[in-house]
């Protein structure tokens, strides 16, 4: 096996367990809310807790991702958030649960967050041939999508035979056993340029929006990313309600709408880590917006009756993030500099966290004044236009073109 594929099967072995115990314990901690208070609004404010941190601290996550040793910081980051779910754990020990220190852990958690995910993903071009970075993307979706499908069903049986506090307990095992897994490999760090100046982290943060500046085609790439997202996310937030309201669904109706969605991210991440595409990721990433928005519009018009086509549309739309995020990654590990990479994927993340932001913010008011199925139509013709939009745009039609070379 070569050098790097030795280094990846570590990490994987590590992050496999670390993202599929973070996903139980995440899931766990919702359903606990929902059984003890039974309210739309505490699972809403615990979805900002565990997002609005890495939005707003993100940008300047990025600076110190890029300055320290990429390895160490997951670690640490990890160890973070080990701290914060032991901590929570003893709070559920102690009988004295209280929703607000909750909310405060999961902030906890989500600052951990904000270093350890941009660490990963700008640490990938620096352990494997650039050619290899989709299929790498691919397996790493394939991970993501195991912690989807699994992830609810798992936390659902635990939290009926485990205390809270064992539940809890898991994540921290599965944080050490990254923690661990990193200690057995080496990142190297990005080379530094002769004469750069002495640290400063506004000047750093600087020359990361001037990275995406002054790189005309990611430039457009972010703004049509961002933009997508805004209608993205204020449908992707009531989800559930469309199959509860619109398809009077139950429990186990949304359970199999969330497990073709996670089907579908594993499709797209396997076809992707099995099979490499000659197809330019601008050209993907431009098609997967186009699927989504028909995937939208297509469920908004659905009948009552139409369940079943619902579950399908949702199962392409999987295959289509899937295929979306792993090119999104390779684009970024491809056209950036390594030195300043985890300020981008950092400044990503703030600016793609936004309209979740806004979506859980507005769901009260897509229920009740606009109707669940016609913000799905909205949306999805409001995707379906951005999608065209951006095939017509020179900057990334440039760059598709260089790659086809």
């Amino acid at each position: 096996m070569q050098g790097w594929k030795r280094v990846f099967a570590i990490i994987w072995s590590g992050q496999l367990v670390s993202t599929l115990s973070s996903a139980i314990v995440g899931y766990a901690v919702v359903f606990w809310l929902s059984i003890e208070t039974k309210s739309a609004g505490v699972l809403a404010l615990a979805t900002i807790a565990a997002l609005l941190p890495q939005m707003l601290i993100g940008p300047f996550t990025g600076v110190f991702v890029d300055r320290w040793e990429r390895r160490v910081t997951m670690m640490l980051a990890d160890l973070f958030i080990a701290l914060c779910t032991f901590l929570m754990a003893l709070m559920f020990l102690s009988g004295n649960i209280k929703i607000s220190l909750v909310y405060l852990l999961l902030v906890m958690r989500s600052l951990g967050s904000a270093f350890h995910v941009p660490a990963m993903q700008a640490s990938i071009p620096l352990l494997a041939p650039e050619k290899e970075l989709l299929r790498i993307s691919g397996i790493n979706q394939v991970i993501q999508s195991v912690s989807v499908i699994a992830g609810p069903a798992l936390a659902a049986l635990l939290i009926t035979i485990l205390n809270m506090v064992w539940v809890l307990m898991i994540d921290v095992a599965g944080a050490l056993i990254a923690i661990v897994s990193l200690m057995f490999i080496r990142i190297p760090r990005p080379p530094r340029k002769a004469g750069a100046p002495s640290p400063h982290v506004l000047r750093e943060l600087k020359a990361g929006l001037a990275e995406i500046y002054n790189h005309r085609g990611l430039l457009w790439l972010f703004i049509i990313i961002v933009l997508a997202h805004f209608f993205i996310m204020p449908v992707a937030a009531p989800f559930p309600l469309m199959t509860i309201s619109h398809f009077n669904g139950g429990t186990y109706q949304m359970s199999i709408v969330e497990v073709c969605w996670g089907i579908g991210m594993l499709a797209g991440g396997a076809l992707l880590g099995i099979k490499k595409l000659k197809i330019p990721e601008i050209i993907i990433i431009n098609s997967t917006f186009l699927i989504t928005g028909f995937t939208f519009q297509l469920s908004g018009i659905l009948p009552e009756s139409g369940f079943s086509i619902f579950a399908g549309l949702t199962l392409a739309g999987g295959i289509s993030m899937a295929l979306y995020s792993a090119s999104f990654m390779v684009v970024i590990q491809t056209h950036v500099d390594m030195a300043v990479m985890g300020r981008v994927f950092s400044l990503y993340g703030s600016l793609t966290l936004l309209p979740s932001i806004f979506g859980l913010l507005q769901t009260g008011y897509i229920a009740d004044a606009i109707g669940v199925p016609n913000a799905f139509i909205i949306s999805g013709s409001a995707i379906i236009l951005i999608a065209v939009w951006a095939f017509f745009v020179p900057a990334l039609r440039s760059m598709a073109a260089r790659k086809l070379i």
